[in-house]
């Protein structure tokens, strides 16, 4: 089976899309099948065992766009199938141009995150889909447009899983398939927390509390009521991978609520700097206002560790109040405070929701999960 395997960001990028997709085509690739990757970035990307072809993101937008739908197009006419993680409207386009049928992986409301860049939408993603306006409507048709040509549509979710039903796509053609867990290594087991703090001399430093977050800074991850939570628990640190448009304006609202040295933006980090964090923390932290499934979560409790987060999204649907962490709902800063000072006040509470972190998502392993996207991907080419 020919692949064509299409991601808005790759490494170095940062995100959930930019592990996802290397993932995947190094599975198909090892299953025996032919994998070309299209994408954008900065620079050209690291060589890998398959082709990766990008379209520069120094080029205007609107020329930016066509491109990448060409290339998609270019590169869909010699493939049986191809696989779309990201740039919905490009990938639909080229392959329909190309007339090769596409699977499509939902990460979120397409609609609802390109309004959102554009200031056009300021609520919850069930809100945008009834938001008025011209502008609104133009995006939401043409994501139903190009969400109902797919082949076949993956969400990590139940929740995104329903919504995308509710844009008319055919429910036997919407299966969910959630993130993959991290592979185990021999370097995630019978570690303490706080294990491989000394890799970093901040890290090291912090004896007492430490909880971790990882992902792209976006408005999306509502951050700032993670900050706000922790500057209201004394003790606590923050270690917070990751790098997005978010960043400078984080930074300072770290610095008005008076976190100082409790709080350290660490940058971009590579998976496997991300995973040796979340082992080092004593409990991972995710604030956002909305959400699907994010990566970070199940890395999380892959290697160990409890997620303290809010209820958004498909976020309920791997993280279970009580078991394997704690819950709060949306924007509730005094919650999410009050969640992580109970937390660390009880030691029996702690050690349960530790233990059973990883078998948690013991059934999210990585070959049971490409395994059915890979059953998906031969249905849908045909194979």
């Amino acid at each position: 089976m020919r692949v064509v395997i299409v991601s808005g960001i790759w490494p170095p990028d940062v995100g959930g899309p930019a592990s996802h997709a290397p993932e995947v085509a190094a599975y198909l690739r090892a299953r025996g099948h032919e994998v070309e990757v299209v994408t954008t970035a900065d620079m050209e990307p690291a060589a890998e065992a398959y082709p990766v072809r990008f379209t520069s993101r120094s080029l205007p937008p609107g020329v930016r766009h066509a491109r990448a739908a060409a290339e998609v197009a270019r590169r869909a006419r010699s493939a049986d199938v191809v696989y779309t993680t990201g740039m919905l409207g490009r990938s639909s386009t080229g392959a329909r141009l190309a007339r090769t049928p596409y699977v499509l992986k939902l990460t979120a409301d397409p609609a609802f995150e390109r309004a959102r860049r554009r200031g056009l939408a300021d609520g919850d993603v069930d809100a945008f889909a009834s938001a008025g306006g011209i502008v609104p409507a133009l995006l939401r048709f043409a994501r139903d447009r190009a969400v109902r040509a797919a082949a076949h549509v993956v969400c990590p979710s139940s929740w995104l899983r329903d919504r995308a039903i509710g844009w008319g796509v055919d429910p036997a053609r919407v299966t969910v398939l959630p993130n993959p867990a991290p592979a185990a290594t021999a370097s995630s087991k019978g570690q303490t927390p706080g294990h491989g703090r000394g890799s970093d001399p901040w890290l090291a430093e912090a004896d007492g509390p430490l909880l971790a977050f990882a992902g792209r800074l976006t408005a999306q991850k509502s951050l700032e009521v993670a900050l706000d939570a922790v500057a209201a628990v004394d003790g606590v640190r923050l270690a917070i991978a990751g790098d997005g448009p978010e960043r400078p304006q984080l930074e300072r609202h770290a610095a008005d609520v008076g976190l100082g040295d409790r709080v350290r933006f660490l940058g971009a980090a590579p998976r496997e700097d991300v995973l040796a964090l979340f082992r080092a923390a004593d409990a991972s932290i995710l604030s956002s206002g909305w959400e699907n499934f994010p990566h970070g979560v199940v890395e999380s409790l892959a290697v160990g560790t409890p997620v303290l987060a809010t209820r958004a999204g498909g976020v309920a649907e791997v993280v279970e109040d009580g078991r394997n962490g704690l819950l709060v709902e949306v924007g509730d800063t005094d919650a999410l405070a009050g969640a992580v000072r109970r937390y660390f006040a009880d030691d029996g509470l702690r050690a349960r929701l530790r233990a059973e972190a990883a078998p948690s998502v013991a059934a999210y392993a990585p070959e049971r999960v490409y395994g059915r996207l890979e059953a998906i991907l031969r249905d849908a080419a045909g194979s």
